[in-house]
């Protein structure tokens, strides 16, 4: 089985291309949604969140994440301190999922892989990029938000230019080219890939 860390920066498309790559028939393992459900569910997390940043971090709904982003943005030994805390975790949870699959390729989508030196784990990336400019309109509409908000959430990731020569498959996802052709190409080459 061949693991594929599928990732691209906020707006980039990617979780649009791990729903065509759902549909193709390979299985996508979520490592942001998984890392969302562990938050609210894992006691370890929990009680080292609590430990940490006081009891109001936990609502009767889970995580306070708007609390908790408010402590990473604000401090590198925060943000650092819930990484290591979290990403053992879902890269845990992520090889009890491969476990469980029979395809000969699964995908981990994440948003950053690069920036967190996860991409070494797998046997390959594909790197989901798009214009600044159109990430950025894909962002205001989907969460309701001004461009100076994305831009400040695009300063905790790596550029496009910093992670392109770290990837193994670089896909452009510009809005208008063709999508499905070029991701059959991409697979093949993965396929084919010692």
């Amino acid at each position: 089985m061949k693991r594929i860390g599928l990732t691209g920066g906020i707006g980039s498309g990617k979780s649009y291309i791990a729903g065509i790559l759902e549909k193709m028939g390979y299985p996508v393992y979520y490592s942001d949604a998984q890392s969302k459900a562990l938050t609210d569910t894992h006691p370890v997390i929990r009680e080292k969140l609590v430990a940490r940043f006081g009891r109001e971090i936990y609502t009767e709904q889970g995580l306070n994440r708007t609390l908790l982003a408010e402590f990473i943005f604000a401090s590198e030994e925060h943000r650092l301190f819930v990484n290591e805390l979290i990403h053992p975790l879902v890269r845990k949870n992520f090889e009890h999922w491969c476990s469980e699959q029979r395809s000969p390729i699964v995908f981990n989508e994440a948003a950053i892989l690069f920036e967190t030196g996860a991409y070494r784990q797998f046997d390959g990336t594909l790197l989901v990029v798009a214009p600044m400019e159109l990430r950025i309109q894909r962002v205001m509409q989907r969460d309701r938000c001004t461009e100076e908000e994305v831009k400040e959430r695009m300063k905790t990731q790596w550029t496009d230019d910093q992670k392109i020569p770290l990837a193994t498959y670089v896909f452009h996802n510009d809005g208008q080219s063709a999508i499905v052709a070029p991701l059959e190409t991409v697979l093949l080459k993965i396929n084919n890939q010692n």
